[in-house]
Order: C-alpha cells, then sequence, then structure tokens
C-alpha cells in the first residue's frame, strides 16, 4: 500500500524552505558555533559511537559469522577476526541508507550501489586496513559466491546477509535519528524522521515528482506532516521554515541574544554550559514553540518546564556532554539554569516575541498551505491527535500530552453555524478567521472544508491524475499549484509559500494588489488551461 509518511512528510516540508539561502545558514551555524561541522562525518562517527556503546553485541556477533565464512577459503582464511570485525563496522557506519533488502532471490541494482558506496567509503576511511578484507565483505554482502560453493556456504552466506541488514536499520535509526539529528542543528526543522538535515529544502518539480510517482504507484500511502515520532509538530516546523526567507534578520537576533544571555552560563569542567550548539538550538525551539497566545505565570512555568526537559532530553540524545547511560548531572543543572535564567529576564523574553510575531504570522500561512497540500496531494492523509488546530510540541514526550477534544469539538461547532450559506457573509467570514488566527479556528476550517470536499471527491482524489502546475510572472516562486483529474472531475489546488516578500506580517495575502501578473499553467492533460 505505500510507506507511514514520512517520505511525503520530508518533501512538504521541504518546499517551504528557501534553498535560496543556504549558504548564508551554513555561514550562520558556522560562526555562532565557532566551528564548521561536517554532516557525514558527523552522521558516520555517531553510527560508530551506537555501535560501539549500544551495539556491539550485534556487530562482534556478525565478526565472528563472517570469520567462519572466510575459514573456509584459501584466500580469506587468513584474515584476523577483529579485522573483519572492523571491516563489517566501518561498513555499516559508511552504509547510505537504513538497510538493503538482499534475499535469496538475488541483489536489486538499488542495493548493489548502496553496498558498492558503503564498502568504497569504508576502504577511504581505512587506508591502514588491506582493501582486500573489505573486497571479501562486498562479495559476500552481493552474494558473489566462489562458482564451486556448495549449497550449505551459500545458505551461510545468506544468513550472514540477513543478520547484517537486521543490524543496520537500528544503527542507522539511533545514529542518525536519535544523536545525530541532536548534534548537527543548522537548520532543525529539517531534522526529521526520514529526512535529510544537509539538504537545504526541497525543489517544487521534486514533491510534484513524488506525488506523481505516488499517484501512479502508491495511492493510498499514507501523508503525515505529525506523528508520536516526530521531532517537532507540523506546526514548529511550519513557523521555523519561515525563519529560511530572512537570514539576516536571524543573524543579527541571535547574536545579540547571546551577548544578552552571556551573564547565564555556568562553568562546568572548565567549560561554559551550555555550549554554543547547545545555545543555537534553544533558540531556534524557542522561536519554534513559543505559545500564540500571552502567557500568565502559570503559564510561563509550564513552558519552561517544557523547554527545560526538551533541552536535557536533546543534550543526552547528542551524548556529546552528558547521556542517558552516564547523565551529567552539573552540565545538566547549568543547562536547566540557563533555561530559567533567560526565561526569566524580560528584556530578553520581550525581544524574542518582537521578533517571533511576525515569523509565527508567516509560519501559520505556511501550516495551512500544507494542511492543504496534505489533503489534497495522492495517498491518504494522516492526522495526529490535536493537530486539528496550533500544536508547537516538541519531541516525546512533549508531543504526546492530553488534548483538549472538548475544545475542538466545540470550536468546529461554532465554526458550522458560522459558515453556512444562512450565516454571514462568507470573504468576511473568512477574512475574520485569518485576523483573529491565533485561536486556531482558521486551522480547523481549512482542515474541515478540505476533507469534506476529499470524502465528497473521494474517487478524484484517490485515483486522479496528478497535473503540476507550472507558475508565471513576478510571483511564481511563491506558489505551490497542482490540478487533480479523473474524468470529468477536476479541481485546482493552489497555495502561497515565502510570503515575507510578498506581504506584511499581518497583511492578507490575497488579491491582485498581491498577485499582479501571477498566472499557471497546467499540462496538456488538461488541455492547456491557463488561470
Amino acid at each position: 500500500f505505500g510507506t507511514t509518511g514520512y517520505g511525503f512528510l520530508n518533501y512538504l516540508n521541504g518546499i517551504f524552505i528557501d534553498m535560496e539561502n543556504a549558504a548564508a545558514f551554513d555561514a550562520i551555524y558556522s560562526r555562532f558555533i565557532r566551528s564548521k561541522m561536517n554532516y557525514q562525518d558527523l552522521v558516520y562517527e555517531k553510527k560508530k559511537l551506537i555501535m560501539e556503546v549500544s551495539m556491539s553485541g550485534e556487530v562482534n556477533a556478525l565478526g565472528h559469522r563472517l570469520s567462519r565464512l572466510s575459514e573456509k577459503n584459501r584466500h580469506t582464511r587468513d584474515f584476523t577476526l577483529r579485522s573483519l570485525t572492523t571491516a563489517i563496522a566501518e561498513t555499516i557506519a559508511c552504509f547510505p541508507v537504513y538497510r538493503a533488502y538482499v534475499t535469496s532471490c538475488g541483489v536489486n541494482e538499488r542495493d548493489r550501489r548502496y553496498v558498492e558506496q558503503a564498502v568504497s567509503r569504508a576502504k577511504r576511511k581505512n587506508p591502514a586496513m588491506s582493501a582486500t578484507i573489505f573486497d571479501f565483505l562486498q562479495r559476500v554482502l552481493l552474494l558473489q559466491h566462489p562458482e564451486d560453493s556448495p549449497e550449505e556456504d551459500k545458505r551461510e552466506w545468506l544468513d550472514f546477509v540477513m543478520k547484517f541488514q537486521q543490524v543496520t536499520g537500528p544503527v542507522m535509526a539511533k545514529g542518525l535519528e536519535d544523536t545525530t539529528f541532536y548534534v548537527y542543528n543548522r537548520f532543525v526543522s529539517l531534522n526529521e524522521v526520514g529526512g535529510n538535515p544537509e539538504r537545504f529544502g526541497i525543489a517544487l518539480d521534486a514533491f510534484h515528482g513524488q506525488n506523481i510517482e505516488r499517484a501512479k504507484n502508491w495511492p493510498y500511502s499514507l501523508l503525515a506532516t505529525s506523528t508520536h515520532d516526530t521531532k517537532r509538530s507540523e506546526d514548529v516546523r511550519a513557523r521555523l521554515n519561515a525563519l529560511s526567507e530572512i537570514p539576516d534578520e536571524w543573524k543579527e537576533r541571535v547574536a545579540r541574544w547571546a551577548r544578552m544571555n552571556r551573564k547565564n552560563k555556568g562553568m562546568v569542567d572548565g567549560r561554559w554550559a551550555p555550549d554554543r550548539n547547545e545555545e543555537y538550538l534553544l533558540y531556534q525551539t524557542l522561536v519554534g514553540a513559543w505559545p500564540v497566545h500571552e502567557m500568565a505565570e502559570r503559564g510561563r512555568e509550564v513552558f519552561r518546564g517544557r523547554i527545560r526537559d526538551y533541552m536535557i532530553k536533546a543534550a543526552r540524545e547528542a551524548k556529546v556532554k552528558t547521556s542517558w547511560i552516564s547523565p551529567n548531572g552539573p552540565y545538566e543543572e547549568a543547562l536547566s539554569k540557563f533555561v530559567d535564567g533567560i526565561l526569566s529576564n524580560p528584556v530578553f523574553v520581550d525581544d524574542l516575541v518582537a521578533f517571533e510575531e511576525p515569523v509565527s504570522y508567516f509560519g501559520m500561512i505556511n501550516s495551512l498551505s500544507q494542511t492543504l497540500l496534505k489533503i489534497m496531494s495522492p495517498g491518504a492523509p494522516d492526522f495526529y491527535q490535536g493537530t486539528e488546530i496550533w500544536n508547537f510540541s516538541l519531541v516525546d514526550p512533549d508531543n504526546r500530552r492530553p488534548v483538549d477534544y472538548a475544545l475542538r469539538k466545540k470550536m468546529l461547532e461554532e465554526l458550522k453555524k458560522k459558515a453556512t450559506p444562512s450565516g454571514p457573509d462568507l470573504p468576511a467570514f473568512l477574512a475574520g478567521l485569518l485576523q483573529n488566527w491565533k485561536d486556531g479556528s482558521v486551522k480547523l476550517y481549512v482542515t474541515w472544508k478540505a476533507l469534506n470536499y476529499r470524502k465528497e471527491r473521494s474517487f478524484l482524489l484517490m485515483e486522479g491524475t496528478y497535473l503540476p502546475m507550472i507558475s508565471e510572472g513576478g510571483r511564481k516562486d511563491h506558489v505551490c499549484a497542482f490540478g487533480r483529474k479523473r474524468g470529468e472531475e477536476e479541481i485546482l489546488v493552489i497555495v502561497p509559500r515565502f510570503l515575507s516578500r510578498v506581504v506584511k506580517a499581518g497583511e492578507e495575502p490575497f488579491g491582485k494588489r498581491v498577485w499582479n501578473d501571477s498566472r499557471g499553467v497546467l499540462p496538456e492533460e488538461a488541455a492547456g488551461d491557463r488561470f
């Protein structure tokens, strides 16, 4: 039927990140942390760390299996257990995906490339090791048996490959998602399950291409934007993505905050706590998760507690200054005090809110856009608990807090009363939703209306052809649009993006004044329609 939706999540998220500003955010990050971080090297190091501290037993077991295989051939019987185990660990650390799917049916071309790429990189990483050890491992992983191999030996090779593939997945999951994603903090909206933080944004063509493929081959695949396992909720990511449009403002603001908050840092083992990398993560977290409503004292304390808990978890997952296995009490205490200190400082909080307010407006637009795209794209849209309205949750357990369903039910009932033909003027009603966007009704309205449309036109949206729209005019880069067509049924879906360069915060992004000469052209399947 398809996947659980993380692939769609990352493609969708990526089109709201301004790819043109990748170099700017590289520079901002490196300057702030006073170091250059190589993402690929970091993944390699963290996967090796996981194999050393959490999965050494599994890797050693693979080493013993491979050693028994090597002893059956005079060309490989002199390889030591240690060298074979090292080759396995290095190849797993260099494996480019979670796992391959080699079976008794053979090796497909894609998996062959993955294995060859991993072994080649492992060789380069270990010039002091004999290349013949890696060559032997590669032959085993690709089931390239000697011609005269008995059936028993072939089965043992396949058994090794199956066990190897069972290990690469958890090593990648723990080394990448549960370690690297908490260390590589250049732009944390990208640090999502199934994502690639090194790739700054996704081109519209790639997004459309994925939708076309899903419509043809996996029309019932899930479309997720938030789950129990995402590192941040869809609304946090949508707001953070607005930062990608304003690198200069972000650079100036984080530098100011660092100067402002220096006095709140503690000294642990001769080093400042938190370090610059964790501080950079904290500022992104505050912008992304800041509540839309003004907080009373109780609300501020709850929020401080959430951020404290998140930062402790992030530091432990990073495994740099503390960890789950060996908690560093003094460091974690200093980190908690830093969070409390800066969030108790009205000067910092006022400056944060002044910056965050316009960012949150454009984040709101991003969130509405991605909600509509999710519902109208090929596949089955999935909604995580509480995301029917604004939900600025972080990683678990923050995203598993109780949901006020009574509130959501009441809000939906109110919307149904007002958004009827006998109700108030619809344009004025919609304008009111946008003006009062902070209560979440506008997101609930978009979700409700789009899901109802999908229910009424289920065959169109589950089986219809997907037709990317080509945008033209001065605002062509600020639109994502496509059509769905099935027989005489058709729908056109258009959403805005990158609006901080189009309107001011609080301005309605509608009408000819905003979009002037903008137009869209559908492909020939739609008879060349122009809109």
